[in-house]
């Protein structure tokens, strides 16, 4: 089990990742993690991902009220929470505005086409919910469809939300959208999309299955 400082110092690296990577800019994005007695531990309003240090993150109680920190919360901490309670297997939550996936999100297009068998065994598809204002219960409402069967959601006009059982996980699937959203787009480009079959895609699903049965024996149990 990590400790408080693991998952501060964690949170800090990846935020300056999603920042390297261009997948978020300026004060946007926020990533959490869940602790061990079920409160969570996350990025504050209004700072840059790439100039984070360990202090700077809150902790909160499962419906997103402030226990400790110096620095407000983020009102898309709801977001977070809501996601939290949902789904009991999820231990990092990723926010991000990645270009290209954001793009798709505000062209009004999911990711679903079975383009990449990879994607296909580590995400299955990347669905779109409906728009709603960040930060609102009318959003994690166009969520909650949408929350039980995926790691990953775009959300229309705004952004993408990846999650995971654990915070590793969650990013590497935000990263894992926007370089299937970059494929698509050139697809897109070239005009002309060759879609896998629905037997390949059955395969592959069986493929995924097996992966998230394996990745639920070895992980470490979270406790509420």
């Amino acid at each position: 089990m990590k400790t408080l400082e693991q998952h501060r110092e964690e949170i800090v690296r990846f935020g300056k990742m999603l920042h390297a990577a261009g997948l978020v800019a300026a004060t946007d994005g926020n990533l959490s993690v869940r602790l061990e007695d079920g409160r969570i531990l996350c990025t504050p309003t209004l700072i840059s991902k790439g100039l984070m240090e360990p202090d700077d993150l809150v902790i909160v109680d499962d419906h997103g009220r402030k226990v400790s920190g110096w620095r407000e919360v983020s009102s898309e901490i709801a977001m977070h929470s809501f996601i939290y309670r949902m789904r009991p297997d999820i231990n990092g939550v990723v926010h991000a505005h990645p270009p290209t996936a954001t793009g798709y999100a505000a062209a009004g297009i999911p990711l679903d086409a079975a383009l990449c068998s990879e994607i296909i065994v580590t995400l299955g598809s990347v669905p779109l919910a409906n728009y709603e204002t960040p930060g609102t219960p009318e959003l994690a409402e166009a969520l909650a469809p949408l929350i039980p069967g995926h790691q990953a959601i775009l959300m229309a006009n705004h952004g993408v939300v990846t999650y995971g059982p654990d915070l590793l996980t969650a990013y590497m699937n935000m990263e894992t959208v926007e370089h299937y959203a970059k494929i698509a787009l050139v697809t897109h480009m070239l005009g002309r999309q060759q879609p896998l079959s629905a037997t390949h895609v059955d395969k592959l699903h069986e493929i995924r299955l097996k992966y998230q049965n394996h990745n639920h024996v070895t992980a470490a149990p979270t406790k509420k």
